[in-house]
């Protein structure tokens, strides 16, 4: 029966150098959320009958997001490499958003954090709209599952 979904995600920890308690808090977030609810299909391992779930790792490999999708029992089917030139920006701002974020929850009021918090997801909904466009022919995925991506590819360049 098809199951077009990710069952577990991995992060290469090997590429995670370091990240603070509020990361670690995304990072969570966003593998919890993901599992729960995901739309992923990878194209080349649908049509070679492997419909699902999946599992899968994201690690970063010298300027490259490598997604290795794997099937239930663990046998790696496709291995995806995207450039990350075009993340760069949107890596960048989305850091500095969620920093002066993670500072003004400590220290603004309501109306100034709401409004970081939207500057924020428009960053966040810029950059899913990207990786839609570069998995296009590669991957059927929806909206909210890029975004969560988005955020854990964001994890995984964390450098401190």
């Amino acid at each position: 029966m098809a199951d077009p979904r990710i069952i577990d995600i991995a992060l290469d920890e090997a590429t995670i150098l370091w990240r603070n308690a509020d990361i670690e808090q995304e990072r969570r977030i966003a593998i919890f959320d993901l599992i729960e609810e995901n739309s992923f299909k990878p194209l080349r391992a649908w049509e070679a009958g492997h419909q699902g779930p999946y599992r899968l790792k994201l690690s970063v490999d010298d300027g490259r997001l490598i997604l290795e999708a794997s099937s239930e029992s663990g046998s790696v089917l496709e291995t995806l490499i995207l450039g990350l030139g075009r993340f760069r920006r949107p890596i960048r701002e989305y850091f500095a958003i969620c920093d002066s974020y993670y500072q003004a929850i400590r220290r603004a009021t309501a109306a100034e954090i709401e409004t970081i918090d939207m500057a924020r997801r428009g960053v966040h909904n810029e950059a899913a709209e990207m990786l839609l466009e570069r998995l296009d022919g590669k991957v059927e995925t929806d909206f909210a599952t890029a975004r969560r991506l988005f955020t854990l590819i964001c994890v995984l360049h964390i450098r401190g």
